[in-house]
């Protein structure tokens, strides 16, 4: 079946999301979280529903217990923050574990478009997508414009065709 018909098919889905943001200044209140409204924002205008957003510590066990209580009621999980190369980095360590099918697609584009933004700095985001079950799991930078552009370039032109894809 082509690629259109698909798209097609899938159109209708609206797609549940949930939002992990890792951040150890958010966690302690030294820091706003600007994620979550954002992502909200984003979804809500795409005719999407946004279910629930926690905060967690760049912890792995605190990641893994998040994103496992999310698997169930969402369609998509994302986890910003965590994905780079420093030693609180830790959210693509936490998340791989409960991957049955990587996405690799989703992090090689990403770095491509921080490529063309920043350059080289692209090297150093681990960002990934994987799947759980059912479930679509994106692991983006933590800043607002990676998230933005993660959302906008590629989750959400793409995210009710790879859900009917995962569902059948």
């Amino acid at each position: 079946m082509p690629i259109s018909e698909h798209r097609a098919r899938a159109s209708k889905i609206k797609v549940k999301f949930c939002l992990i943001v890792t951040s150890d200044s958010v966690v302690e209140g030294r820091r706003r979280d600007e994620v979550t409204p954002l992502v909200k924002k984003l979804i809500l205008s795409k005719g999407h529903e946004f279910v629930r957003a926690t905060v967690v510590p760049n912890n792995k066990l605190k990641i893994r217990e998040a994103l496992s209580s999310f698997l169930s009621m969402c369609d998509v999980v994302i986890v910003s923050g965590g994905t780079g190369l420093s030693s609180r980095d830790v959210s693509i360590d936490a998340v791989k574990g409960l991957c049955s099918k990587d996405i690799p697609g989703f992090g090689e584009l990403f770095r491509y478009l921080i490529f063309k933004r920043y350059g080289t700095a692209a090297l150093a985001t681990r960002a990934m997508a994987c799947v759980h079950d059912r479930t679509l799991v994106f692991v983006t930078p933590g800043s607002v414009d990676a998230v933005e552009m993660a959302l906008n370039e590629l989750i959400l032109p793409e995210v009710s065709h790879l859900i009917y894809e995962v569902r059948k």
